[in-house]
């Protein structure tokens, strides 16, 4: 079965320096993946660059089959590729509500009643039903970032690109985000995640990839890389000495 996704040699540069050396990785599809790495990776810059943000200097990405590197934005997201970005991005001028409405307009035809859509959000987070008429830059960083969730589900994605949806949230909240993104990949939407803590991001994830200085330096099956030395020492805080016992 083909991938959903497959970046092949990606490369991309800001100002003439390298950001992305030859990146390559897959997500299967209904998977979920994750990207980790230390800031400054280059983590954010892929998924810009695989959602059309950002020029890609060489390499290829496809998605559902067909090339999508160098094709605008809006038409990327159109075919059911969303991003969720770092810093949720939501339109705080807008109501929480009006905001929603806004992720039709990236919704792949046809287009289902707004009154069913809305629903299968506020199924999944309430808080937004309770809040549909408030302006979305007073609600709380953790419901904005249920707001970001909801937004992208409103368009009905087969991927979603979800770029720290951890940050700055308190823990309470950060599991509710993951029970969600849980449940969303139960329901075939296929899911990479982007995510500075790599426990979590291992605990929900079936592989993963490591990448630093712009490149993949690590993959394989969560579990591995869970119980890799290495990755337990640099990422989780874990340190081991020969004898398999805590340093």
């Amino acid at each position: 079965m083909e991938p959903v996704l497959r970046i092949e040699d990606l490369r991309v540069n800001y100002c003439g320096v390298a950001a992305l050396r030859g990146v390559s990785l897959e997500v299967p599809a209904g998977g979920l993946v994750a990207l980790v790495g230390r800031n400054g990776a280059g983590k954010s810059t892929l998924v810009r660059a695989v959602s059309g943000m950002v020029r890609c200097a060489g390499g290829r990405v496809t998605f559902d089959g067909e090339r999508i590197d160098g094709r605008a934005a809006h038409k990327i997201a159109r075919r059911g590729l969303v991003h969720v970005p770092e810093g949720r991005q939501v339109l705080g001028p807008m109501s929480v509500l009006e905001n929603l409405e806004l992720g039709r307009v990236a919704a792949r035809s046809p287009r289902r009643p707004l009154d069913e859509q809305l629903n299968e959000v506020y199924e999944l987070f309430p808080i937004l039903r309770e809040r549909a008429s408030q302006l979305a830059g007073s609600q709380s960083g953790g419901e904005q970032q249920m707001l970001a969730l909801g937004r992208a589900l409103m368009a009905k994605p087969a991927l979603m690109l979800l770029d720290e949806p951890s940050l700055g949230l308190a823990p309470r909240i950060v599991r509710q985000v993951f029970d969600v993104l849980r449940k969303l990949n139960e329901q075939g939407i296929a899911i990479l995640l982007i995510e500075q803590n790599v426990k979590r991001a291992l605990d929900a994830a079936s592989y993963c990839y490591v990448l630093d200085q712009g490149r993949i330096v690590r993959e394989g099956p969560s579990a591995s890389l869970r119980d890799d030395p290495a990755i337990r020492a640099d990422y989780l805080g874990v340190a081991e000495d020969l004898d398999g016992a805590r340093a």
